[in-house]
């Protein structure tokens, strides 16, 4: 996915959520789906929002879709490549219909447009 490492990702995150006027930034990653299942449901009543790149899991994942529903948070999902342009098996977002947006294929520079766009949609709120 280009030369940006992890690191640059988030410091790239916590600017953005400074610059679009958020308190905090909070980065998390996993390669375990319970976790991030559990991440989800701990986030009920302490963030505003959720920005998520699940990842292989966005085409297999009934178990995060169902803790982004029932947290009840605005969530956007962000791919760092344009997913509906690879395999046939990555034409299907279970995650999408838990989203208010979807942003793919703009690199980590996805993220910042979801954290801006984030900051938009909760002032409108």
């Amino acid at each position: 996915y280009g030369m940006q490492t992890y690191d640059d990702l988030l410091v790239l995150c916590k600017q953005a959520a400074h610059d679009a006027g958020f308190s905090e930034c909070a980065c998390f990653q996993s390669n375990h789906e319970g976790d991030i299942v559990d991440h989800i449901q701990d986030a009920y009543q302490v963030y505003d929002g959720i920005v998520i790149n699940p990842g292989a899991f966005t085409h297999t994942s009934i178990a995060i879709l169902d803790a982004l529903k029932a947290v009840r948070i605005p969530a956007i999902e962000v791919h760092i490549s344009k997913i509906d342009t690879r395999e046939s098996f990555r034409q299907l977002s279970y995650v999408r219909s838990a989203c208010f947006e979807t942003i793919v294929g703009m690199g980590i520079e996805g993220y910042r447009k979801a954290i801006n766009d984030m900051a938009d949609h909760l002032s409108s709120l």
